[in-house]
Order: structure tokens, then sequence, then C-alpha cells
């Protein structure tokens, strides 16, 4: 039962954020905002493992140096200066008994990029994902403690990020 109540907190919390990021974002151009010859607002992008800037991306690959993790079918909610939100699928590798010999598993999981930098005279990049896995979470078996531990509901990772020219 805690569980559930823990989960829908951060289901809220997460709903919260979006808007507060399209309130907050809304009126901060509400208050720099020009007359007819305002400035274009720089694009948002984040980048894949390859350096390619991109926008909502569909699929987007957390493990890049072997691919066994990914969010798959990203659904966004939100594409703001402050916040994106999206929803989508987990897709994770067990690596048991070792990672080219193990199965992939999907998990529902909530996507929420923040932080942003600008990397060229248009365009800010998100610095930051934060992952939410609201149901079943992978689980991988820890050799210190020899027990099968689960990742935790929430976790949050750097981005890759380029400035232009590089």
């Amino acid at each position: 039962m805690k569980r559930a109540w823990f989960i829908a907190l951060l289901t809220l919390i997460a709903a919260g954020l979006t808007i507060t990021g399209l309130t907050l974002s809304g009126s901060a151009q509400a208050a720099t905002a020009r007359p007819a010859a305002a400035v274009p607002a720089a694009r948002l992008v984040v980048f894949d493992c390859s350096g390619h800037a991109v926008v909502r991306p569909k699929d987007f690959v957390l493990a890049c140096a072997d691919g066994n993790s990914a969010l798959e079918k990203l659904t966004w909610t939100s594409w703001t200066p402050g916040l994106a939100s999206a929803k989508g699928t987990l897709e994770q590798n067990d690596c048991t008994p070792y990672c080219a010999a193990g199965h992939f598993h999907n998990y529902p999981a909530l996507v929420v990029l923040w932080g942003s930098k600008a990397v060229g005279a248009d365009e800010h990049a998100f610095t930051k994902l934060t992952l939410i896995l609201p149901g079943a979470r992978p689980g991988y078996y820890d050799a210190k403690t020899h027990k099968w531990v689960y990742a935790p509901v929430t976790q949050t990772f750097p981005l890759l990020t380029y400035s232009a020219g590089a």
C-alpha cells in the first residue's frame, strides 16, 4: 500500500513539474516579451549517442557503449524550455548469464528532461534526464551482498551536450 502511495506521489510531482515548467516558461516569456521584433526562441534539443541533436525522440539509448538500456515508444506530453516529459518503455538487457547472451525486458517508464545550456546561437540542450519507474523495475544480482536488488524508482542521469562547431 505504501508503495502505491509513493508511486502516485512521484507521478503527481512529475505532473506538477510539467505544469510548473509550462507556467514558468509562459511567465518568463511574458515578462521578456518584446514588440514585433522579438527574437525567435532557441530550439530545444537532446543529444543522442552519436552526437546528433534531436527534438522529441521516439527512442533514446541510455547505455551508449553497448545499447543494453534504452527508452522506447516515447510519447512527449511537454517540451518546454524548463522541462520536457514523456511516457514510454525502458527496455533493458538482464545480462544473464552475461550481456551478449542476456534477454531484454520492458518496464513502464516516465521520463523528465530538465536543465539546459546553450549549445549554439539558437539552440539549447537538456542536461539531465530523470527516469521514473512506476511499476516493475529491473533486478540484478549484487555480488558484494550476494542478494538480488532492484533499480530505484527514480534515477537521474547527466546527458551528453555538444557546443556548436564541436
